[in-house]
């Protein structure tokens, strides 16, 4: 095994920690994985994608993001934060997509609902309140002409709060991609 490799097992390790220092650690190892360094130059791994896998994600979670993610330009997204929630409505020119996507939004409303979390090595640290006290949100996913409607409310004030942040960070994500990702990410201090 080359040295990088077991360098990345241990740092995959030191995930299991938790709190701050393990999305440090995540972090660390995401851009590890995504970098090579040979010669001193530096690429992102955009075929493989390895920081969409996770330590409870299925592969095929991880090709659904791998899917949207390199086909973002196709999503349209719009949100309404409401006093108590959102009311999100994102759709894709692309039936692939579309397919990805709505499997993706209700495979991860359950996974809240069920207090299961992925936790994929991008993943933003607002979901944490998700994965911890998910039964405090109430969710509804509609499938229209308009695309993929998600409506989430809660009576907890920091849900709602994380709730209207999140929809923020998706609505980026649709928008620009991992370049979102990458700028989310080194602003956590990564």
């Amino acid at each position: 095994m080359k040295t990088a490799g077991k360098i990345a097992l241990g740092l995959g390790a030191v995930l299991l920690v938790g709190g701050g220092y393990a999305y440090t650690q995540r972090f660390a190892l995401m851009h590890m994985m995504m970098h090579n360094g040979m010669g001193g130059m530096m690429t992102h791994d955009e075929v493989n994608m390895p920081g969409l896998k996770g330590a409870n994600a299925t592969p095929e979670e991880s090709a659904e993001l791998a899917v949207m993610f390199n086909n973002f330009k196709t999503l349209t997204r719009s949100v309404t934060n409401l006093p108590n929630g959102i009311r999100t409505v994102t759709s894709s020119s692309s039936p692939e997509v579309m397919a990805a996507l709505t499997s993706h939004v209700s495979g991860m409303i359950g996974r809240v609902e069920t207090l299961d979390d992925p936790k994929i090595i991008i993943q933003s640290p607002t979901l944490d309140i998700f994965f911890q006290r998910g039964k405090g949100i109430t969710s509804t996913i509609d499938i229209t002409d308009e695309g993929i409607v998600v409506v989430q409310t809660s009576d907890d004030p920091e849900m709602v709060t994380a709730l209207h942040t999140h929809a923020g960070e998706v609505s980026d994500m649709a928008a620009r991609g991992m370049q979102a990702v990458h700028e989310m990410m080194a602003k956590r201090g990564g």
